[in-house]
């Protein structure tokens, strides 16, 4: 099993923390890098349009279409 990488975030004034596998912060870091924004202001627009899903759900899901979107 993957261990979790946790990383500290202020969101919306707020810290909170996000535990995912190296493997997804390193496609969240790359989404991030070609968007030209940090990975705080990247993590703000998923949690804006993550609905009821938990946030290190839909961080996993961002990378996922991220990753499976032609590049």
């Amino acid at each position: 099993m993957a261990t979790l990488k946790k990383r500290s975030l202020l969101l919306s004034g707020h810290a909170t923390s996000i535990a995912l596998e190296p493997e997804f912060w390193a496609v969240l870091d790359a989404m991030a890098a070609e968007r030209g924004v940090s990975l705080a202001a990247l993590v703000v627009s998923i949690d804006r349009g993550r609905e009821d899903r938990p946030l290190a759900s839909a961080c996993r899901v961002a990378a996922l279409k991220h990753a499976q979107t032609p590049q």
